[in-house]
């Protein structure tokens, strides 16, 4: 079950609906201050959206399913190390943590064990890490491709249900020969995570749904998809970047239309996405990207709408209930992770998006 954010100031701010957040000047210096102190206060109640009287209809984002890609975090780890970071995320209201690799910087030495039982004392629930997929320069490098069983012996001394990494399939190339090599290797690490209870998963960029090089109609991230085995390998979608790639890889190197919705390919095979990037970006067609990332709450992305219509799927033909023999996914089969890949200021980022999440309802419908 969510917790209670232990940030009396966020606490009362979230009683209100539809709040927009703190505000982004905040310093870590003040976000800090009250840290060890409120870490040590006692839980009550249920979280803010998940209990009565925040707001009509059901809370957007599941019980027990915030989380945080601590790459977001990487200056105050490496600065002030993982306990007065995770002080903040359990005051917050985070129940999940997705680590982007397992050192502290100048902020000191921690063993695995340590860092496990930190997680542990503040409530929260490593949930995923990102590793390399390759460096065929370096063998003794930290990839699945390089050492599999030093990744997986880490993840497992971890507790990780899910492995993966944000490396793009392009080891080989950019043909659809060169995608069916990387997802012959994504399979092979996916089998050997299964054997250790673990889910292999992959993060996509928007380059992943750009096209075969010498197939210009083939889309990349669904040859990835079909060559891969679903039971072994699945997917976390970084719903910004997918919108970014819906706006780059809308049409064909010869400009004929390739429309497609990010959330198309979620409802399709819900199964296969058990993590997702909660990343906002502001519209601007302008540049690249089609959208300049911002913090969660700030944006064009409509995650009201995603989460509602991600969690009221139960199953991959993605009808209103399982057929005989098949198992309802349920609405925390997912876990959701906010990112920033550059934040004006981090544990502000990490406030505001948790505050964002937790004031989205389920209205009325047709809302």
């Amino acid at each position: 079950m969510s917790r209670t954010p232990k940030d009396p100031e966020l606490a009362s701010r979230l009683s209100r609906r539809n709040v927009l957040g703190v505000a982004a000047g905040a310093t870590a210096a003040t976000l800090l201050s009250g840290a060890a102190a409120q870490a040590t206060s006692p839980q009550g109640g249920k979280a803010p959206g998940h209990g009565h009287g925040h707001g009509k209809g059901r809370a957007v984002l599941p019980p027990g399913r915030l989380g945080i890609q601590l790459y977001s975090l990487r200056d105050k780890v490496s600065t002030l190390g993982f306990a007065p970071v995770f002080a903040e995320l359990e005051k917050y209201g985070y129940d999940e943590i997705e680590f982007a690799g397992y050192t502290q910087g100048s902020a000191g030495a921690i063993t695995l064990a340590q860092l496990k039982r930190l997680a542990k004392d503040h409530g929260l629930n490593p949930i995923g890490s990102h590793v390399g997929y390759y460096d065929d320069n370096n063998p003794g490098a930290y990839t699945f491709a390089q050492n599999l069983t030093k990744v997986l012996d880490e993840a497992e001394a971890l507790g990780l249900k899910h492995i993966g990494t944000a490396s793009g399939p392009f080891r080989y190339g950019s043909t659809v020969d060169g995608w069916k090599r990387a997802a012959e290797d994504f399979n092979t690490y996916g089998a050997a995570a299964r054997k250790r209870g673990m889910k292999f998963y992959q993060h996509n960029h928007a380059e992943e749904f750009s096209f075969a090089t010498d197939k210009p109609k083939v889309r990349l991230y669904d040859v990835l998809l079909a060559e891969t085995d679903p039971d072994l390998v699945y997917l976390e979608m970084d719903i910004y970047w997918a919108f970014c790639a819906q706006f780059r890889f809308g049409k064909r190197a010869d400009g004929t239309p390739a429309p497609f919705n990010p959330i198309d390919y979620v409802l399709k095979q819900p199964d296969r996405y058990p993590l997702f990037h909660v990343k906002d970006g502001t519209r601007d067609d302008s540049v690249r990207d089609g959208y300049r990332m911002t913090d969660v709450g700030d944006g064009d992305i409509d995650y009201k709408n995603f989460l509602s219509r991600v969690t009221t799927r139960t199953h991959p033909q993605g009808l209103g209930s399982a057929r005989p023999g098949e198992t309802p996914l349920g609405r925390t089969y997912h876990h959701w992770q906010t990112e920033h890949d550059n934040p004006v200021e981090s544990l502000a980022f990490a406030r505001k998006s948790s505050e964002h999440l937790y004031s989205l309802r389920e209205g009325r419908c047709g809302d």
